[in-house]
């Protein structure tokens, strides 16, 4: 066991950035083969509204809110009539409930009036709607419809560049960057496994550093602070 771990540390590669990158994606996909979103859908419009609703909120607070709420309205159909402040009361506890229901209310509105009431599958019609920014839009794209996207939200963000994957202080260019380094048949489970690896291992404050499997590896760990999330993201 020994002797394995050394063979490991003894490879240079700090000389080699694509062998890094390919050695890192290997080891997130052996910690976290099951890794999948965490928020509960049943649709494409559910998983619309519970993006919408997890910005700057965890999944599992959503998680609590979504099966009453989209029981009592179920399709865009039902959440366009309503007032916000009715839809207030139903998604206070997920933070910044006026922004958020003025939002899905108008997003139901167009869901409706442009596209026959579905969500759209292209990065341009998506980030239309209102509250819809590039990372909701990729998680609907890769989860509801299994296209090759990789979301950066602010787990992925910090993550990926402290590892090195990417050299970015905005989504955007983390985005751009993670999308040139990472097979594009790996985006969407690149997306999960660094975020699990950012909720268990990876905080923001406090990084368990000494019990991570990817500490040999890591630009954090070796080479001391790197970029940090300088924007929202939505």
């Amino acid at each position: 066991m020994s002797k394995k771990k050394n063979n490991t540390n003894h490879i240079d590669y700090s000389s080699d950035k694509q062998a890094k990158i390919k050695e890192i994606l290997r080891l997130l996909e052996k910690h976290y083969s099951d890794a999948t979103t965490e928020l509960k859908y049943k649709n494409p419009f559910e998983l619309l509204i519970a993006t919408i609703l997890a910005a700057q909120c965890t999944d599992r607070q959503v998680n609590k809110v979504t099966p009453e709420l989209f029981r009592k309205y179920p399709s865009p159909a039902e959440m366009a009539v309503l007032k916000p402040e009715e839809l207030e009361k139903e998604i206070y506890s997920c933070g910044f409930y006026k922004t958020k229901s003025r939002n899905i209310i108008e997003t139901c509105k167009i869901l409706l009036s442009k596209y026959g009431g579905e969500v759209p599958r292209d990065m341009k019609s998506l980030t239309s709607l209102p509250g819809v920014g590039r990372k909701t839009a990729n998680v609907v794209l890769s989860n509801a419809f299994g296209e090759d996207a990789i979301a950066v939200d602010t787990h992925v963000f910090r993550v990926s560049n402290r590892l090195g994957l990417a050299n970015a202080k905005d989504v955007f260019k983390t985005e751009q960057q993670l999308m040139k380094n990472i097979p594009k048949n790996k985006w969407s489970k690149a997306h999960h496994w660094l975020i699990y690896h950012g909720r268990r291992v990876c905080n923001a404050k406090k990084p368990d550093c000494e019990n991570c499997f990817l500490q040999h590896l890591c630009k954090y760990r070796n080479e001391g602070q790197v970029l940090e999330q300088s924007e929202s993201i939505q």
